[in-house]
């Protein structure tokens, strides 16, 4: 069984896990961050809307930085996308208000309707431009980030694009009146909405520039031996390659080595025409087996005997 290799390198700073719904993504994200926190200062992040990283860990985590009891250098976040959003709506306001009032014909109370209503995806851009601020702060040597299940995790992918096309159409509005004030008054003046427009652009451009990075970013992919799971490690994958986000290394879970019984030979029978498909589709990756776990792995002792086997 070969185990999780290169986390530890000094220019990787952010490790992504993800996969199919209950796979053991969290747990993973969590051995990796006791394993790694042993000599380099770690934080946890949840970015998972169902939250799991402190019923991993036993105990409670939140909203903001805090140390994980009784471990020395490892801290853990769940980020709220909502409270992001709102973060974002107090904190440039004014700037879409700007660009709103002078790039429409819209009164004050359309304009207000407007801002009120929820961007498509802009909540979890914001959630994922928290994880690059934290990265910018530099207190950390090391982000974790326990994903959520497939179909989110690959949505949050194609908003940094989706959220560019908004940028550009607001960028279009902005042009329209600037040339309008250059035809009437000669000269044009860049004000706030400018100023918002750049910092949205640079938004995207760090968090496409991050995670296209295969020496500061990995994405490390957690399936079980099961064939809707299988079928979602690929198109995972797949979609991870064509967004230019390095994929080198696959956790395989729960695996069954038990050969006891009827049941167990039958499942064990199955699992590995599953283990099989997993290491012909992705031969390429370095493939980790854990074996299945008799009680369920909670709590930080339970997580360091799962640690040593996913290392």
């Amino acid at each position: 069984m070969n185990g999780l290799t290169g986390l530890t390198d000094s220019s990787l700073k952010l490790i992504l896990f993800g996969g199919k719904g209950g796979v053991g993504k969290t747990t993973c994200s969590v051995g990796t961050g006791l394993y790694l926190s042993e000599g380099l200062k770690t934080l946890l992040i949840s970015t998972d809307p169902a939250h799991s990283l402190g019923d991993s860990l036993g105990q409670e985590i939140g909203d903001t930085v805090r140390q994980v009891k009784d471990i020395t250098n490892l801290s853990a976040l769940e980020i709220s996308a909502e409270k992001a959003l709102s973060k974002f709506k107090v904190v440039y306001e004014s700037q879409i208000m700007k660009i709103l009032g002078t790039s429409t014909y819209l009164d004050d109370e359309d304009i207000d309707s407007i801002f009120s209503l929820s961007i498509p995806g802009i909540d979890e851009v914001m959630g994922f431009k928290a994880i690059i601020d934290l990265i910018n702060d530099a207190k950390f040597d090391k982000y974790i980030v326990d994903t959520a299940p497939t179909g989110h995790t690959l949505r949050l992918l194609t908003l940094p694009g989706l959220l560019d096309q908004w940028i550009k159409v607001m960028a279009k509005m902005r042009w329209k009146y600037r040339y309008t004030v250059e035809t009437f008054a000669g000269e044009y003046n860049p004000d706030e909405g400018d100023d918002f427009i750049l910092e949205m652009k640079k938004t995207v451009k760090r968090i496409e520039e991050l995670l296209r990075d295969e020496k500061r970013c990995e994405f490390v992919v957690v399936t079980i031996p099961e064939e809707m799971a299988v079928l979602e490690t690929e198109r995972l994958i797949n979609n991870l390659t064509k967004y230019g986000i390095a994929v080198k290394q696959l956790v395989i879970n729960n695996v069954l080595e038990w050969n006891e019984c009827d049941f167990c030979r039958e499942r064990r029978k199955v699992q590995e025409k599953y283990i099989n498909q997993i290491k012909k589709k992705f031969g390429n990756l370095q493939i980790t087996n854990i074996p299945l776990q008799a009680q369920e792995v909670k709590g930080i002792t339970a997580l360091n005997n799962f640690k040593k086997l996913l290392f």
